[in-house]
């Protein structure tokens, strides 16, 4: 029996709340914050987890169906706020299948500081090659999303970006992909905050 698209939303829906729970698990966000996000392939459908669940307890229930207008299309708790960032990458970048928004403390630590992320390993340049800072915007807005939106086609190579007093973007061809990029930021951050530590020290 082929596999239908329910079936595969299925299988998305449990993706998803897997790797909400690792991202809990990894520091990467605390309480409530943070979201994740899937692209249907083949589709316009955007899987996204809701408002208000925090990703250490999300669950298949917890994820909804938006499309790419951001419109809810299946459902019946509110998608997350940052909606607006979301489907603003998933329309410009065709490629990616998958957005972490996570709170990670060395690289939101950057970001607080308002430093584009620096390369200090061979990994991270081959690899992330850039983590561009876009400018500060009020969470959960349209004006976040333009900006986003815009910083996504004007660094076509960058896999994921610091948002300004706010955390990070990390982006994928799918969901494994922009975990392996999220992880490798926060340890980039990392080190680049240990290695300015030990060069002051002299």
């Amino acid at each position: 029996m082929s596999e239908t698209s329910e079936d595969r939303k299925k299988i998305l829906r449990e993706e998803i709340a897997r790797v909400c729970h690792i991202c809990y698990s990894r520091g990467f966000v605390a309480g409530a914050g943070g979201n994740v996000s899937a692209r249907l392939p083949e589709s316009d459908l955007i899987l996204i987890t809701a408002t208000g669940v925090s990703l250490r307890d999300a669950g298949p229930e917890d994820i909804v169906a938006i499309g790419l207008d951001g419109s809810l299309r299946e459902g019946q708790k509110k998608p997350s706020k940052e909606v607006p960032f979301h489907t603003e990458i998933y329309r410009r970048r065709p490629d990616i299948h998958a957005v972490l928004h996570l709170h990670p403390p060395f690289a939101t630590t950057f970001a607080v500081l308002r430093r584009p992320l620096p390369m200090v390993t061979i990994t991270a340049e081959v690899i992330l090659k850039e983590v561009p800072l876009v400018p500060r915007a009020p969470s959960g807005t349209r004006e976040l999303g333009e900006l986003v939106g815009r910083y996504v086609e004007e660094h076509p190579s960058a896999k994921a970006f610091l948002l300004a007093d706010h955390g990070i973007v990390a982006m994928g061809p799918d969901l494994t992909g922009a975990l392996n990029i999220a992880d490798l930021v926060e340890d980039t951050a990392k080190v680049a905050w240990l290695t300015q530590i030990f060069k002051s020290q002299g």
